[in-house]
């Protein structure tokens, strides 16, 4: 567990920097599961098709929008105003909890606004669910997201969905 940003990039970085991988985000947890929490704010798409850790509480913190940006050449994300107003109904700020998205950028926003409102330990999973990208222009898997992160470093996950664990935004 890291307390310092040392290391770590700047879009994954946090105004709290409190910083653990997935793995040490699970064994905490596994340690004191009535005191941590696990918070994927990924998407219901993601939770769906790319898996989730069954444990968490799903409260994503982005929609994924429809409208191409040819700029930066995706389909980027729409940012959800209810977000914290979501997590104030499971946590408090003196809970503990570790934030995860797919691979540290959208849980550091996500720990960043928890924190403005007052939470004061939010954890980054700075390797998410997938981990980060192989960077290795002579393997197959170059660009591929298989370096640590949750399911690749032998966290217990899962397709099925848990909706009694989801806090979705109205309307959506």
């Amino acid at each position: 567990m890291a307390e310092s940003s040392e290391g770590i990039p700047k879009g994954k970085q946090t105004v709290l920097g409190l910083y653990v991988t997935a793995k040490e985000a699970y064994e905490q947890w596994r340690a004191e599961p009535e005191k941590v929490s696990i918070l994927d704010v990924r998407t219901p798409e993601e939770y769906l098709f790319v898996g989730h850790p069954p444990m968490a509480l799903k409260i994503p913190i982005a929609a994924q929008s429809y409208e191409w940006d040819a700029e930066k050449e995706q389909f980027p994300m729409q940012m959800l105003p209810d977000f914290v107003d979501r997590v104030k109904q499971v946590a408090g700020p003196d809970d503990t909890l570790m934030v995860m998205c797919r691979s540290g950028g959208r849980s550091a926003i996500a720990a960043n606004l928890l924190a403005k409102a007052g939470f004061e330990h939010v954890h980054n999973i700075i390797d998410g669910m997938e981990g980060d990208t192989v960077e290795d222009p002579g393997s197959v898997f170059s660009g591929k997201r298989l370096r640590n992160g949750w399911k690749n470093s032998g966290c217990p996950w899962t397709n099925d969905l848990t909706p009694d664990r989801m806090l979705l935004p109205e309307g959506r």
